[in-house]
């Protein structure tokens, strides 16, 4: 293996400061509520508004800013989200089965009741990233949806953010961002509903405030800068993988850039085609700072060493392309979301494919997926015992107990016994 590109990269580390900045603004909302919220909006959003809920009026107002070109590109991307969603929910069946005589056992899918989605405010108005999070929490029967993201656009939040919200199924829109809304959502305060699940991105603090407000309520789970892993060889277009890692690197300055490759001279054009590429781009653009500091070209003797890279990484996105991408799929299991073959384009997923585009970084893709419509339902058990099937697990039962030295466990199940 060759690094003809190295990274600065370190495993993010909650740092101690960011730490005790989340744990005490957490502390601030869950004791004075919408007055906290208002303090730390002012203090870090530069925000005056009075009222920190959007009424229907000022939602109304904002959405007739869009052309109809922008609402039919959100309908379109909440169309196909949702979609997949419903194909996703139908995957997941109740259970009902005899396991013995007069043993009934199973599992009800049963959605969540109320849900908190949280929309960056970020540099630019993303308009994927409300039915994201939303349209699924939709499709899984969510009874309430809510959602907060900063007011940074005129003193509220983007109209493409807005429209895209109310079409997921949105009731209520709080401009509120950072670590307070999690709080706020976390808690209940008096103008916001405490909710069951909060999902979403966001910057290190909303991570953190995610991070330590789970238990109190369900998250989908903890989501960082973003990521991208190509890994390729010899049969690619170097113009296009150029692309592809740079369409990542502009999310944001520590967005991270991989190229893992079985060709050096592959490897070598792409890195000549992102540093022409990058002179196209504007200056301010998050890419520069991004691929000069973390992005990285590594080289590998065998595809085999390739996925072996690959599944160490367990970057966010994986976009596979090799000249038999299909061959390999089975041996990589770590990742976020999988693109393969060279058109799968992130960015068709980023937008509107229809997979979720909120996904684990930070090596998460170890032991999760992304947020999916499975985030917003529990799947319970539940038992019904009758006839023979008491005898048989009260004997069972009672045996054990009193191996167990448990009196209250022995009882319960002896005295169901019929003899």
């Amino acid at each position: 293996m060759e690094f003809i590109k190295k990274s600065s990269y370190e495993k993010a580390a909650t740092s101690e400061e960011t730490e005790q900045t989340v744990k005490d603004i957490l502390k601030n909302i869950r004791s004075h509520g919408d007055e906290a919220v208002k303090e730390y909006e002012k203090k870090f959003g530069k925000s005056e508004r009075t009222s920190i809920r959007l009424s229907e009026e000022e939602i109304e107002i904002a959405i007739r800013e869009l052309t109809d070109e922008e609402k039919h590109l959100i309908d379109n991307v909440v169309k196909r989200v949702s979609e997949f969603a419903q194909a996703q929910l139908d995957c997941l069946l109740p259970l009902d089965k005899e396991f013995g005589d007069g043993i009934r056992l199973g599992h009800k899918v049963i959605p969540v009741e109320t849900v908190g989605t949280y929309v960056p405010g970020g540099r630019y108005p993303l308009l994927s990233s409300g039915p994201m999070v939303a349209a699924p929490a939709k499709v899984a029967g969510v009874k309430k949806i809510i959602a907060c993201s900063p007011a940074n656009y005129n003193g509220s939040i983007h109209p493409a953010v807005i429209y895209g919200l109310k079409k997921s199924g949105v009731s209520e829109i709080y401009a509120i961002g950072g670590a307070q809304a999690i709080g706020a959502m976390a808690y209940g305060t008096e103008t916001l509903p405490q909710v069951d699940v909060i999902s979403g991105p966001g910057n290190r603090f909303v991570a953190e405030a995610k991070r330590q407000v789970f238990g109190e309520v369900g998250i989908d789970l903890v989501a960082g800068p973003s990521e991208v892993v190509v890994f390729a060889d010899e049969s690619t277009n170097p113009e296009l993988v150029a692309a592809d890692l740079l369409a990542q690197a502009e999310h944001d300055p520590n967005a991270r850039a991989i190229l893992i490759s079985t060709s050096k001279k592959m490897a070598d054009k792409t890195l000549e085609e992102v540093n022409l590429l990058l002179e196209t781009f504007n200056e301010n653009s998050p890419a520069h700072d991004s691929w000069e500091r973390l992005g990285e070209i590594i080289v590998v003797e065998s595809v085999e060493e390739g996925i072996s890279v690959c599944n160490k990484i367990a970057g966010e996105h994986l976009h596979l392309h090799l000249k038999n991408s299909k061959d390999i799929i089975d041996q990589i299991y770590n990742y976020g979301s999988l693109f393969i073959g060279a058109n799968s384009s992130v960015v068709f997923s980023d937008k509107v494919s229809g997979t979720n585009h909120t996904l684990p970084t930070n090596r998460g893709g170890r032991y999760t997926g992304g947020l999916w419509v499975g985030s917003y339902v529990k799947v319970a058990t539940f038992q019904e015992i009758t006839g023979a099937g008491v005898d048989y697990l009260a004997t069972h039962s009672s045996r054990q107990s009193e191996i167990e030295g448990l009196e209250g466990h022995h009882l319960s199940a002896f005295k169901r016994k019929s003899n």
